[in-house]
């Protein structure tokens, strides 16, 4: 019989609180990506914040399983013998079929078991199973598409895996796995064609050929009906891709993805609608005082701002205290991920800051990895003059500090004309000297191997902006990921994060949306899209997105040009802002941090495993989906302390007015905040009841 009703998959609140929880200790939980340990993409992210909550809920009965790379496995996996008999049995059997698998701990946040497997030690088998998925299920794979192969064999192996598990068990047992994306997809759809017990979940972070699509420069999302998916697949040479992805889509039993925008884009692309949407999280960590966020911004701000004083060297022009640091980080997709409308908005920012005569100085990093040879030796010399002035710097003040102790010692007040000799300004001179610089500061900090023809330098070229004195707006292109053990820019990603005041992610195609998710988790504004998962899940659970620090740029229903001069009023407004108005911008994105934290959102994981235990195993568990209460319980109002008048919260100047102090005496953080934590409720957890407990007259499915 099929369900009464679908969980809401669109509002926090549409999953009501239950009064019993299930004991799991009768089940099993597999969880298969090719990202376990194996970071790739954001689905790592996913796996790797989320196993805490996951470990916390299935105990000793929750299992990742991925691919064996040793590389990773050498810093990430602690190997040891596995606890669980019947896995023992599971991969001893293997291993002496000729399999390698490995067992140990991963060492992250809740310490899940992993089960790694070798792929490449079975590649003799390949052509054997490549035979037997065109005779069982009729999709052939190239020989020449070395992921696809890759896919053949992790699929074949986790089939293998989970076979096995079910005939060492010695009762029937509730298997329940849950595969991610495609590359895992195989092994989902060889459960089903074989029958095993095993209830499937299937996620998909984003369909192969919407990526695929919105590359191509289509208007993808106002024509999703109208794509031929089969020719479409086909004319990009991924029809085997796309079929993995589809006949996994159809084959499970829930079938989920991360947003509602990409579920509509599945629907249409795949061919079914998705039973529940579950939005991605982050494990938040609170600070027992709200300032503590505020401190750590502002020393990575000055890490920041001491990069940005060599990479400017000689034409330091402008006032660090008046800069501020925007930035686009992720896959370099340069259409996808909005990259060339970030520069075109930069372009005309540029202009509007020059006319109004503004004092604020914009500098824009890109950091999206490229292929290079090596760093940019003009960048590495800023950086060395930097050092050097300060080396020249701290010698002087010691011998100015020495004489003027020694002078305060014997009771007179120094002649500071006595206090530097002309040794000292020789060397304060030459120092001057060495900062002289004849050309523009680069724009890129590396030397790309592909300059002609890269996009983002192609587009700067065309918008003119070389960093030029007059310039109100700098470019820094950096096409690597940051490590703090760089020479150049020696920070970490989160550390940079807190330190820059926005994140531009303008993105085309974006089915969620990690990296608008981290800033605000950070406290950090943001700039989102009404494309992308994030940004459509913040507009559906705030009243006014951009009162905290969220701006939602319109990119489905306006045209390129339109979007990009919304972007740039965003980006102007947010120049005219005041130090405090961005200081209580900041604490109130901060805040919405509970909104993203997986002890709220992990409910929908529960939820659809829930689901997928009671459609496969229907003598044993009973899922009962609950009507939505009345009350949103996530709903952020407009804070008190905005006006009411956007003219008001817009201000047309970027001089400091008395508007502005009246608007900042509205302010109150702490009754603000206590608004805010009124409208998150507690996390909860959802019930999956043994058929036999059911009450007298209970609905099944």
């Amino acid at each position: 019989m099929p369900l009464t009703r679908s969980v809401s998959v669109t509002s926090l609140s549409g999953l009501d609180e239950w009064d019993e929880e299930f004991d799991l200790e009768d089940a099993v939980l597999f969880e298969i990506a090719w990202e376990v340990a194996n970071k790739v993409g954001g689905i790592y992210t996913v796996i790797q914040t989320k196993a805490r909550l996951t470990s916390e809920e299935w105990g000793e009965n929750y299992f990742l399983v991925g691919p064996y790379t040793e590389s990773n496995v050498r810093t990430q996996v602690e190997l040891i013998e596995p606890t669980n008999g019947v896995l023992r049995r599971t991969i001893d059997k293997m291993n002496a079929s000729g399999c390698k698998v490995y067992f140990g701990r991963w060492l992250i946040e809740g310490s899940p078991y992993v089960v790694l497997i070798d792929v490449g030690f079975t590649a003799w088998s390949l052509d054997r199973w490549k035979s037997e998925l065109w005779e069982s299920c009729a999709i052939g794979v190239p020989w020449f598409d070395r992921e696809a192969n890759d896919a053949v064999l992790f699929g074949f192996l986790t089939a293998w895996l989970l076979g096995e598990f079910a005939a060492q068990c010695d009762e029937p047992p509730c298997i329940l796995a849950h595969f991610h994306e495609w590359l895992a997809g195989l092994g989902l759809v060889l459960c089903r064609n074989r029958r095993l017990p095993v209830a499937t979940i299937f996620t998909t972070h984003a369909t192969l050929l919407g990526r695929y699509l919105c590359a191509g420069n289509v208007d993808f999302y106002n024509n999703l009906s109208q794509f031929n998916v089969d020719k479409e697949a086909g004319d990009r040479q991924i029809y085997h891709r796309y079929c993995i992805e589809r006949a996994a889509a159809h084959c499970t039993h829930v079938f989920t993805t991360v947003s509602q925008i990409t579920a509509i884009e599945a629907e249409h692309l795949l061919k079914r609608k998705p039973d529940l949407v579950t939005p991605n999280g982050l494990n938040v960590k609170k600070f027992s005082a709200m300032h503590e966020f505020q401190n750590l911004h502002a020393q990575s701000k000055a890490r920041i701002q001491e990069f940005v004083r060599g990479h400017f060297y000689g034409h330091l022009d402008f006032n660090l205290d008046k800069c501020l640091f925007f930035f686009i980080a992720g896959r370099y997709e340069f259409c996808n991920k909005g990259a060339d409308i970030f520069l075109e908005a930069l372009a005309r920012l540029n202009y509007l800051l020059r006319v109004n005569h503004s004092e604020v100085t914009v500098v824009a990093f890109f950091i999206m990895p490229a292929r290079t040879n090596n760093f940019n030796v003009e960048t590495l010399k800023g950086q060395a003059v930097r050092k050097q002035l300060w080396d020249t710097a701290h010698a002087v003040k010691e011998k100015f500090g020495k004489k003027l102790y020694e002078s305060l010692l014997v009771g007179q007040l120094p002649d500071v004309s006595k206090m530097l000799d002309k040794e000292d300004f020789t060397m304060m001179k030459r120092a001057i000297f060495s900062t002289q610089r004849h050309s523009q500061p680069p724009v890129c900090t590396h030397n790309m191997l592909e300059d002609s023809s890269d996009p983002i330098l192609t587009c700067i070229r065309r918008i003119g902006l070389f960093n030029g004195s007059a310039d109100r707006v700098k470019v820094i292109f950096h096409p690597e990921f940051l490590s703090s053990t760089s020479p150049l820019l020696p920070m970490d990603y989160e550390e940079f994060v807190r330190g820059c005041h926005l994140g531009v992610f303008p993105s085309y195609y974006e089915p969620w949306g990690y990296t608008p998710a981290e800033c605000t988790v950070m406290g950090i504004p943001s700039v989102s899209t009404n494309l992308s998962g994030f940004g459509c899940f913040m507009e559906e659970h705030i009243a006014d997105p951009s009162a905290y620090g969220i701006y939602i740029l319109d990119r489905r229903f306006r045209s390129i040009d339109e979007s990009c001069h919304q972007l740039t009023s965003f980006l102007f407004q947010f120049c005219q802002q005041s130090r405090r108005q961005r200081i209580i911008q900041r604490n109130r994105t901060e805040r919405l941090s509970d909104l993203l934290d997986w002890r709220y959102l992990g409910r929908y994981y529960i939820s659809a495993r829930h689901m997928a235990l009671a459609k496969a195993f229907p003598d044993t568990y009973c899922y009962e989906p609950q009507e939505p209460p009345s009350v949103s319980g996530f709903r952020y109002p407009r804070p008190a302390s905005v006006p009411p008048s956007p003219a008001l919260s817009r201000h047309s100047s970027p001089h400091h007015s008395e508007a502005e102090d009246e608007d900042d005496e509205r302010y109150d953080e702490d009754l603000e905040a206590e608004k805010d934590r009124q409208n998150i409720r507690q996390p909860f957890s959802l019930p999956l009841r043994n058929k036999g407990a059911l009450p007298q007259g209970t609905l099944t499915i």
